[in-house]
């Protein structure tokens, strides 16, 4: 099983970017999946993600209005659209997802058990 993130690079506080990730080897499509981000001297925090296949979408306090979570079923993909971009976001941006996640712990990097291999995201003020 793998998950493969894409999309992450340079860009200006205020730009955009979007985040990709392509999963194979299993089928996610009633899983949950999401994004979580690592910046230097800090936890792993969580960004967002979809609560299994209901179509429920959980975000992070930080991101809530800037940034949005799709997923694609029949391509077994999830994305994350980052708008108003700002140097806090600054971070490696990692895809996971969770075959056997409650709603209660969609926030906490220990309920998922696959994980893509991340992707920087660097936000210049």
């Amino acid at each position: 099983v793998q998950l493969q993130a894409s999309g992450g690079g340079l860009v200006q506080a205020g730009g955009s970017l979007r985040l990709a990730c392509a999963a194979s080897g299993r089928t996610f499509s009633r899983d949950t999946m999401g994004w979580f981000r690592l910046a230097p001297g800090k936890e792993r925090e969580f960004v967002a993600s979809f609560f299994r296949s209901y179509g429920r979408a959980y975000y992070a306090d930080s991101v809530k209005g800037r940034f949005t979570i799709s997923r694609d079923s029949a391509k077994n993909a999830v994305y994350l659209q980052m708008d108003s971009l700002k140097p806090e976001d600054t971070a490696v941006y990692y895809c996971a997802a969770s075959t056997n996640l409650i709603l209660s712990s969609i926030s906490q990097p220990s309920a998922y058990n696959y994980w893509g291999q991340g992707t920087q995201v660097t936000v210049s003020s």
